[in-house]
């Protein structure tokens, strides 16, 4: 997935600001206890981090984003 998409993805669920929020503030165990920024930086693919916000927000993330 590219990093655009995935971006778009996370707006689509969650709006601009908290998905900015999220991706700065949230840590997720899904990507060791990192923050979708941190994981972004060390390189973490984008497919992986999608899916542990999937995985910690089940009820959140539209279907058809999944």
């Amino acid at each position: 997935m590219r990093l655009t998409d995935f971006w778009e993805r996370l707006e689509q669920a969650f709006g601009s600001a908290y998905a900015r929020s999220i991706a700065a503030d949230q840590t997720f165990a899904g990507l060791g206890g990192r923050t979708i920024e941190q994981a972004i930086a060390q390189g973490v693919d984008t497919a992986t981090i999608w899916r542990a916000v999937v995985a910690a927000y089940p009820d959140r993330v539209p279907s058809r984003l999944r």
